[in-house]
């Protein structure tokens, strides 16, 4: 088995991603790919802990511009990751990796509750668990949630999975002087107000020095070179 420089790794995915070209809903051909770059990273050994945003069903703080109760917005958000988190993991299990969604609110009709130890125990047996329902509290975001179960789980790094190679000194793809970093700090991030994640995130993931690869998703097999240690996407530590 191929010795891996992160062995526990937080994946964090946007809800667009799996909309896939659509925008809204669901593309399960793109599903079914991000599916087998989990799988793959699996199979080396990776425990591998998953949050999903709920972009491509509702998005609260979009919702709470238009005149909605910020809260009740914040909570509808949550409850779409919930059907991202139960979507991604039909999908996973048909690629062969068993897997658990734990929800930060509970409905365990559909899903466990969320107990850390119990998550880390999952996370030893080889499952992937998908965490959902944000961090259960509204002005939060997945970005924030995803950081926060990193450090509980004690991943060695998480992957934020986007549809752009890393991270530049501006939008790529409105500004085509923008470059791309391959390292980066926390405090340039924060100082430069760069968007690769909100500063809570950010501020989070300094403070417990968890690094954080920005990566493409949608580059086969990339996801397992992060892990191996090569030089892929943009390193924020």
């Amino acid at each position: 088995m191929t010795a891996l420089a992160y062995p526990r790794v937080l994946l964090k995915l946007s809800g667009e991603a799996l909309a896939g070209a659509k925008g809204f809903g669901f593309d399960f051909d793109s599903i079914r790919e991000f599916a087998r770059q989990v799988k793959a990273i699996s199979d080396l050994g990776a425990q591998v802990g998953l949050v999903i945003g709920g972009g491509n069903i509702v998005r609260g703080s979009q919702i709470s511009k238009m005149g909605m109760d910020r809260v009740s917005a914040d909570y509808m958000g949550m409850l779409g990751t919930v059907i991202n988190a139960l979507a991604f993991q039909d999908v996973l299990e048909r690629e062969g990796l068993d897997t658990r969604v734990m929800t930060a609110i509970r409905m365990e009709t559909i899903a466990e509750p969320y107990i850390r130890r119990r998550a880390q125990r999952h996370l030893e047996k080889g499952r992937c668990v998908i965490f959902a329902a944000g961090t259960g509290n509204p002005y939060f975001s997945t970005d924030t949630a995803a950081v926060l179960r990193a450090i509980q789980m004690r991943a060695n790094l998480i992957i934020k999975a986007t549809s752009v190679d890393g991270v530049y000194s501006a939008d790529p793809k409105q500004d085509p002087t923008a470059t791309k970093f391959d390292r980066i700090s926390y405090k340039d991030v924060m100082q430069q107000e760069l968007k690769v994640m909100d500063q809570t995130a950010i501020t989070l993931c300094k403070e417990n020095a968890l690094p954080l690869i920005v990566l493409n998703i949608h580059t086969p097999g990339i996801v397992a070179q992060a892990l191996r240690g090569e030089a892929v996407g943009t390193l924020v530590s």
